[in-house]
């Protein structure tokens, strides 16, 4: 029995081995094709759910490879089935579309100079979050999966999504609403991949995290009404100023006391509060917006639970009264990877990257819309590295501004990750 367990387990690292060559192989063959894209992506980049020359790019490659390619997902998404015609899993593939109203500073062969419109002003536009090589990325790795199609068993489905950085004020955008237009049926996924480039972390290398690796996003806001007075004679006045700034301290005390900080990190901050409009006056109301992030379903239902009853106790005991809406308008679950899902795959991230080069990392309070699909069917999501190996990781120019950059090289491990984890998935559940 443990010689035919032997044997098999040969024959499995004998025909992982030989895709791995072949996929390493057409990566090279690639990298240049996958270069070219990205550098056309970023020269021309589109803000969200306004990715409709971007679209339109990438359905025609994907046209070309002989694809079934569905457009105007999600109003500007991309979506493409490769069909090996053989039973087996669906897997998924997923890369976001939209760059940021940011004003790229780079001085480069390629930089932007795009402009668009957001919140009705024109503003530039830049790929300061490295959409532009994701989208790359997965356009590569349709080309060798499709070239290699003979070696599937299963379907491939690649998502081009739109909006990742949020839709526009009072339009949906995203993962949440490809979901809902059915981006996982017909047919249905069984597992989805997702890479995000990381300026922060050296080309060459691969970083994942079981469980809870970006937090959920739940924005607040709270409206504190109290009785306008001149600031002369505050004992006449109900103070939503000094209300709102004990809400602001009482709210810090749900992490820093309530929250297992050692099982999972959360945060609840105050990014904006307005209210006044002269020295002298003691205004009538106070508005405050903020966002709450949390690594665990358990931490996310405590602070739903804590955050009202200290809204609500502070402004009591002042005399005051506090409106909260939570979530405010939109909210983003955990990008919760599989565990068991994760670790099926790092043989194959390690068999990839190379054992050094795969990171164990620590999650984050950043956020991902990917978290949408994860909610439905496991997935995995990872960050591979973009950042020269020569640059300090301190002097590296953080996502979303105007210095951002990542190296080229980067891509091709992106581009054979993608490949390496659709084969080896369908070849562990065929």
């Amino acid at each position: 029995m443990y010689r035919m367990l032997a044997c098999a387990a040969l024959g499995l690292w004998t025909t992982l081995s030989a895709a791995q060559t072949r996929v390493d192989e057409m990566a090279d063959a690639v990298e240049n094709d996958v270069i070219e894209w990205r550098h056309h992506l970023h020269e021309f980049p589109e803000l969200s759910n306004r990715e409709y020359d971007t679209a339109k790019y990438v359905a025609e490659h994907l046209r070309g490879l002989g694809l079934e390619v569905t457009t105007g997902v999600a109003k500007t998404g991309v979506v493409a089935i490769l069909d090996s015609g053989k039973p087996g899993p669906t897997v998924a593939l997923r890369a976001d579309m939209d760059g940021l109203p940011v004003k790229e500073q780079n001085d480069l062969p390629y930089k932007s100079t795009q402009t668009g419109e957001f919140n009705g002003q024109t503003v530039p536009v830049m790929h300061a979050c490295g959409h532009d090589t994701h989208m790359a990325m997965l356009m590569g790795a349709a080309k060798i999966l499709t070239d290699m199609k003979s070696e599937l068993n299963g379907k491939v489905k690649f998502i081009f999504q739109p909006a990742e950085e949020g839709a526009p004020a009072g339009e949906k955008g995203g993962a949440e609403v490809m979901v809902k237009e059915g981006v996982l049926k017909n047919p249905d996924v069984d597992v989805i991949f997702g890479l995000h480039i990381s300026a922060n972390s050296d080309v060459g290398t691969v970083s994942y995290n079981p469980g809870g690796t970006m937090a959920a996003v739940d924005p607040f806001k709270i409206v504190v009404k109290g009785k306008q007075a001149h600031g002369a004679y505050p004992w006449k006045s109900v103070d939503p100023v000094v209300t709102a700034a004990q809400i602001v301290m009482g709210l810090q005390t749900i992490v820093s006391r309530e929250i297992k900080l050692i099982d999972s990190a959360a945060v609840v901050s105050v990014g904006s509060i307005h209210g006044g409009n002269r020295s002298n006056i003691i205004p009538e109301e106070v508005e405050m917006v903020g966002t709450i992030r949390t690594l665990s379903k358990e931490a996310r239902e405590h602070i739903y639970e804590s955050l009202p009853r200290k809204v609500k106790g502070i402004a009591e005991s002042m005399g005051a009264e506090a409106e909260l809406t939570l979530p405010l308008d939109y909210y983003y679950p955990i990008t919760y990877n599989d565990p068991e899902l994760t670790a099926a795959m790092l043989p194959t991230l390690k068999r990839t990257a190379g054992e050094k080069n795969t990171i164990l990392a620590k999650p984050v309070t950043g956020a991902e819309d990917f978290s949408f699909y994860q909610e439905k069917i496991p997935g995995l999501y990872m960050w591979v590295g973009g950042k020269p190996v020569d640059v300090p990781e301190e002097e590296s120019p953080a996502h979303h501004t105007p210095e951002f950059y990542v190296d080229d090289a980067g891509m091709k491990l992106g581009v054979k990750l993608l490949t390496n984890l659709t084969l080896d998935y369908m070849q562990q559940n065929r």
